[in-house]
């Protein structure tokens, strides 16, 4: 046997060996390194209720909204299952209505509603997204999508929540988006009329005084029909929009409008109460 073969084998395998160790060695090194460098660079988290103190300092006294929300959101975050974390989400919802930041308003006021329905804050989440619509109802002759979206929305808080202290609010503003909707309907019922498109004018008339009744749009929308009618030659329905008009409205000057176009035709109001006009306002 050659010995110093043997020998240079051997020594050979040692030094893989060591160099294997020192491989490894340098290896631990560097990830214990890049363990202490981790450590040391990434912020430690905030207690909860001083990252929402300063959220309402922001909110409050910096009048400063948008950044006020990213407080109460690194309040999420951070402490995503605490009590502070509830709080911070419907401030958060509050925090971005101010700033007038709508969309986030709803999807965070929503999420607050899906995850807390029982809340006591449930129902001004609820009333927050409808707020968020409401606030942005354009002028009439637009569409009225987002004024549709804030009449489902309060009308939900009604619905849900009708001993809370948002309700009465909601109410309010409903009826101004069922004013706004009606105005609409109105505004291409009379486009209609002006082309001779009677029936598709009528169509629009009925929407206003079946379903916004109560708006200021249906004494106007009852003398529409009477003039739509009329030009159709659907007397009995005239006379029975005309009819309706004064019995509810004795004193509005569109019913002086309908009672004079009736006479120009040598006509009386006179109801039909099998006239779907009746049965909409509950007359006799």
């Amino acid at each position: 046997m050659n010995w110093r073969c043997v020998s240079m084998q051997i020594l050979e395998r040692g030094v893989r060996a060591f160099m294997r160790g020192a491989l490894l060695a340098v290896l631990a090194a560097m990830l214990g390194a890049c363990s202490m460098f981790d450590k040391d660079n990434v912020a430690p988290d905030e207690p909860a209720d001083k990252l929402y103190n300063e959220g309402l300092y922001l909110l409050n006294t910096k009048k400063d909204p948008k950044e006020a929300a990213k407080k109460f959101e690194e309040v999420d975050r951070q402490h995503p299952y605490s009590e502070w974390a509830r709080k911070s989400l419907i401030m958060s919802a509050y925090a971005y209505y101010e700033s007038g930041a709508y969309d986030e308003c709803i999807s965070t006021a929503q999420r607050y509603v899906t995850l807390h329905p029982g809340s006591p804050d449930a129902a001004y989440a609820q009333f927050l997204i409808g707020s968020s619509f409401f606030d942005q109802i354009p002028e009439i002759s637009r569409d009225q999508t987002r004024t549709e979206k804030a009449l489902e929305s309060l009308d939900e808080v009604v619905r849900r929540y009708p001993n809370s202290e948002y309700a009465v609010a909601a109410k309010r503003k409903m009826e101004m988006a069922r004013d706004q909707l009606a105005g609409k309907e109105m505004e291409i019922g009379r486009w209609h009329l002006q082309r001779r498109e009677f029936t598709g004018a009528i169509n629009r008339f009925k929407v206003v005084v079946t379903r916004y009744q109560t708006t200021r749009h249906v004494e106007e929308a009852l003398m529409r029909l009477t003039e739509a009618y009329m030009a159709l030659g659907i007397m009995d329905e005239a006379q029975t929009s005309a009819a309706v008009l004064g019995h509810n409205f004795p004193d509005s000057r569109w019913y002086k409008d309908a009672y004079a176009l009736m006479q120009s035709r040598g006509l009386e109001p006179s109801e039909n109460k099998g006239s779907w006009i009746s049965r909409a306002f509950k007359l006799g």
